[in-house]
């Protein structure tokens, strides 16, 4: 198994295909893995060649940036090492201007992440998530001013509307700051809404796409059925009933992908995780997915997503069980109207593939 290097968006920043998502590491929220777990998978993602990291400091109360950092040094890796954190949801806030996007907040959550993580400075500094208050050119001119104070190395934004990465883009080439650099949106078989808005975006403005949850949460790994009432002990089933609409996967529509991916995975002889996964690293705009696990045994099978290549045929009926109806305006922009705004003929569009010339193939430890 080798990993490939690809440049993140625009930057000179290298990372593979599949970073690690460390949410798992620490048992705080009721699941995930403990210490020793979590440094056995670290220790198997860098021996397969991984290079990114993802992490954020509301994750498990710290314990996620606390030990990842500490996994780092063991190994002596920080120079090799992409650190991607997160700031927003200070879980534990008792004041307004300890959470959320203000820059009081961020100047407050960058330091903080850097003493859990043990070093100097953040690759990937992201926004976690809108705050539905804070505007972007606050957000954009403080992230400038972590760069410049070498803070930070580039940063990128979370779960936003594509109007605000738009914006925030368009105010970092205006006034000269640092761009965004990378999206980190969740995408899966499941959920491909990001596909109109942000995957356009990401390609022509320079922003790759990191995705969360390519596995839905676990319904595409193959441990979900539609015919059983109580689905064991995985994170579906443990936040049944809750408001996050990330956990909302039970619905007719994700079981016939279920069902597909099933049979897809068996006429390829690999598990079901494995075509989810290699089918999203493989989709147009992605920089990186992320990946993340509570044993050992999971992340193996997740690397396994590495070594094929899905037939197009098969690839099709993926697509077609999980191609979501279009909407306006996208509906709008079908073949008749295109043909009479390009005078009868149709334009095709730039190519949509993630910078394929811009990969570089080789060991973790050689680049």
């Amino acid at each position: 198994m080798s990993m490939e290097f690809y440049t993140l968006g625009n930057s000179g920043l290298k990372v593979t295909r599949l970073a690690l998502g460390t949410m798992t590491f620490g048992t705080e929220w009721g699941w995930g893995a403990d210490k020793d777990a979590a440094r056995a998978i670290f220790n198997a993602y860098v021996d397969a060649g991984g290079n990114f990291f993802d992490t954020a400091d509301a994750y498990t109360g710290g314990t996620s940036e606390t030990w990842l950092g500490e996994f780092i040094a063991e190994r002596g890796l920080r120079d090799d090492a992409v650190i991607s954190t997160k700031f927003s949801m200070n879980l534990t806030a008792r004041s307004p201007n300890a959470a959320g996007n203000g820059r009081k907040n961020i100047l407050r959550a960058v330091d903080a992440s850097l003493k859990r993580l043990h070093t100097d400075h953040i690759d990937l500094y992201l926004m976690h998530c809108w705050d539905r208050l804070t505007p972007p050119e606050e957000v954009m001119r403080t992230f400038d001013d972590l760069v410049r104070a070498g803070k930070v190395l580039h940063v990128g934004l979370s779960d936003v509307p594509a109007w605000y990465a738009s914006r925030a883009q368009s105010i970092a080439e205006h006034r000269g700051y640092e761009p965004v650099s990378a999206l980190q949106l969740e995408y899966s078989l499941a959920e491909r809404s990001i596909e109109n808005e942000f995957v356009p975006f990401g390609t022509r403005y320079g922003a790759g796409i990191m995705a969360w949850s390519p596995l839905a949460s676990g319904l595409l790994s193959g441990k979900y059925r539609p015919s059983v009432e109580h689905q064991g002990d995985g994170r579906l089933e443990m936040v049944r009933g809750t408001t996050n609409p990330g956990f909302q996967k039970f619905n007719d529509r994700n079981w016939a992908i279920v069902a597909e991916l099933e049979k897809v995975a068996a006429d390829l002889g690999r598990s079901m995780a494995q075509v989810a996964i290699n089918w999203a690293m493989t989709q147009p705009g992605l920089a990186s997915v992320i990946i993340g696990a509570t044993r050992l045994e999971q992340l193996k099978d997740n690397l396994g997503a590495l070594d094929f290549v899905i037939p197009s045929e098969l690839r099709q009926r993926l697509e077609d069980v999980s191609t979501l109806p279009s909407s306006f305006p996208y509906s709008f922009f079908g073949s008749e109207i295109q043909g009479a705004l390009t005078g009868g003929k149709t334009v095709a569009d730039k190519p949509a593939a993630y910078h394929p010339d811009l990969r570089i193939s080789g060991e973790f430890a050689g680049v």
